[in-house]
């Protein structure tokens, strides 16, 4: 049952480092906010707390939904950690494929009906027998969705739901929440979060501004000139932005300019009788930035894992990488040592507490962790990129104690630290605030202006071009 929800001068301690505070928010039955602002601002920890979590410290919360149902990067981490808990392969003989998608959305699903018509829009029948960890990004988060409005909650908690989703996905998932919403009795309560202000549909009627922990505005989504206001908070102006340099004592062995970076020849990818791809042919030279694009699950992370020597089939194709041909006797390292990464995956692996400034540190050994003494050179070039993306206040923070899109940004740090030959950059925007993703949009735009650095980048949003990337490859 849909009820009025009251914070009334709320402080919710999340952790030793983050707390929002005094919180005054009333939240209507027939209200449909969205919670935005900067990353690390409390967008997702306001959400969080409408489902309970964080501990109250002072002032009261009233109203809490009974039974609510939460999409989010968070909640998309939380089942790929459940998932690893749960396989055994380490210590059997058995290929553990994990948890169905089937099962995983008959797990909370009351409503067979829905969940049918929904499979059925997002295309998930092909992936109903595949293990959820063997999706890609945005068939994950497909699953997610699906999961969620099957279980027929009264309260729906959405932190970023477009991300990770291609172009085709975004207004489908946009219809049917605006379907939800005029359904009739039983209609759920909704909140939503977002990063980027173009995103917020026009079914949102009240937006909620987060600073620090802090509402600092809230106000009704048709007031043209409250939009407007905090669009200019949000401007960036980059012209002048500078990256550190490399160090200079750990310089990259130097490649033959002459070879291409890779190259890929009829490379085919399939799990028994499913064929992700097949007879790619993809060469890339030194200088010559791409940009991989696809719909969810056409396999752009399991190219990039080719290139990477991070997918299992990489030895069973014709891959040439930085000079050494796949299977040949080269080590992983060998070719690790000359690209950056970016992932999701990346940043659901890279779990350990450590400091902000290790964790940018640690790209220069190619580790998740620092188990190497870090020289003066590398803390001093850490703690220029933690100045560059306004952290370093935060400097030895720890790691896990930040928002996902705070992560993000030290993740993109520590794939660009030692400027590397090859960056590759998986959907580095995601869950990235509207200043931080120009602020690595203008990062990338600066790499592409070098000779060191040849970049691949994956993304769903058109309006995240970068002008200096001018070749394509698009995977159907």
């Amino acid at each position: 049952m849909v009820r009025n929800i009251q914070f009334n001068h709320a402080t919710v301690r999340f952790n030793e480092s983050f707390s929002l505070k005094d919180i005054s928010w009333n939240i209507q039955p027939d209200e449909v906010w969205a919670i935005t602002g900067l990353n690390g601002s409390g967008k997702s920890a306001l959400a969080a707390a409408l489902w309970g979590q964080g501990e109250l410290y002072n002032g009261k919360i009233d109203g809490l939904p009974d039974q609510f149902a939460v999409v989010s990067l968070e909640a998309q981490a939380a089942l790929i950690e459940r998932e690893r808990e749960r396989d055994d392969s380490d210590i059997t003989d058995e290929v553990n494929k994990g948890t169905p998608v089937r099962e995983l959305l008959d797990e909370l699903s009351v409503d067979p009906e829905l969940l049918a018509k929904l499979i059925e829009v997002f295309h998930l029948e092909p992936l109903l027998d595949r293990g959820f960890r063997k999706l890609s990004t945005g068939e994950s988060r497909k699953v997610l969705i699906s999961r969620a409005l099957s279980s027929r909650p009264d309260f729906l908690i959405l932190d970023e739901p477009f991300e990770g989703l291609d172009r085709q996905t975004v207004p489908l998932v946009r219809e049917i929440l605006a379907d939800i919403l005029v359904a009739g009795p039983g209609v759920p309560g909704m909140v939503l979060v977002f990063n980027r202000f173009d995103e917020i549909p026009d079914f949102v009627t009240h937006i909620a501004f987060m600073v620090d922990g802090r509402i600092e505005h809230q106000f009704s989504a048709d007031d043209s000139d409250a939009l407007r206001g905090l669009e200019q908070i949000l401007h960036i102006n980059r012209q002048d932005l500078k990256l550190p340099v490399a160090d200079a004592n750990d310089r990259l062995p130097e490649l033959d300019g002459s070879d291409p970076l890779v190259r890929i020849s009829a490379a085919t990818i399939k799990y028994e009788d499913n064929i992700v791809f097949e007879n790619i042919d993809w060469c890339i030279k030194p200088g010559e930035h791409w940009q991989l694009t696809g719909p969810n699950g056409s396999g752009k992370t399991c190219l990039l894992n080719l290139i990477t020597g991070d997918h299992p089939q990489c030895y069973s194709n014709d891959i040439f990488v930085f000079g050494f041909q796949r299977g040949n006797g080269e080590s992983i390292w060998d070719i690790k040592q000359h690209i950056g990464y970016v992932s999701t995956a990346l940043q659901w692996e890279y779990r350990v507490s450590i400091s902000l400034r290790n964790v940018i540190i640690s790209g220069f050994y190619d580790s998740i962790g620092l188990y190497s003494k870090a020289t003066d050179t590398q803390k001093t070039i850490a703690d220029e990129w933690l100045h560059l993306l306004g952290l370093e206040s935060s400097a030895d923070r720890a790691f896990n104690q930040l928002s996902y899109g705070d992560q993000r940004l030290l993740l993109i740090a520590r794939a660009m630290v030692k400027h590397p030959q090859l960056l590759i950059l998986d959907e580095p925007c995601l869950g990235l605030d509207d200043l931080n993703r120009r602020l690595v949009l203008a990062l990338i735009e600066k790499i592409c202006t070098g000779k060191e650095t040849t970049v691949i980048y994956v993304n769903h949003h058109a309006e995240d071009k970068i002008d200096g990337i001018r070749r394509s490859l698009k995977l159907q």
